[in-house]
């Protein structure tokens, strides 16, 4: 079967709780629970998603939706793009990963987006390599201590 998005719901709500990536990427992501407190704040500009391959749990992502990006640097600067993704550890290197950034880039056009964001932790067990790999070029910028890197997804 090919991979595919679904809403959390309440039939799906302890596996996705129940995701772990492996031990060394903990640092770099934060666990689903943190992500889905964080959707429920933000509501309308929170996207989370699972990752299914057929029936069974793969993954978690969440993407941001046209959030005030500096607020005080600059009040105009909203952005969208990948906020999470936890991919299970046993589930790694299976392309599911490239799958939810594909899923997320298509949704955001399907909103009118230009441009898709993401941010990650430096260093050598993170996922720069992998986000780089897929065309997300580094703005300079940071957030906290996570470089930022940005993708043109204006359609071909």
């Amino acid at each position: 079967m090919a991979p595919h998005l679904e809403p959390v719901t309440p039939d799906t709500i302890d596996a996705a709780l129940a995701l772990r990536v492996h031990p060394h990427q903990e640092k770099n992501v934060a666990p689903v629970v943190r992500s889905l407190a964080e959707a429920y704040a933000f509501g309308e500009r929170a996207w989370p998603r699972l990752i299914f391959d057929g029936d069974r749990l793969v993954g978690f992502l969440m993407a941001f939706v046209d959030i005030p990006w500096d607020p005080e640097k600059d009040p105009d600067d909203r952005r969208s793009g990948l906020w999470r993704l936890n991919i299970g550890a046993e589930h790694q290197g299976k392309g599911y990963g490239r799958f939810a950034v594909g899923a997320v880039r298509e949704e955001l056009r399907r909103r009118g987006t230009r441009e898709m964001y993401v941010s990650w932790e430096p260093g050598e067990d993170g996922p720069g390599a992998f986000y780089e790999g897929l065309g997300f070029r580094p703005t300079g910028e940071t957030t906290g201590r996570q470089t930022v890197g940005v993708l043109d997804i204006t359609p071909a």
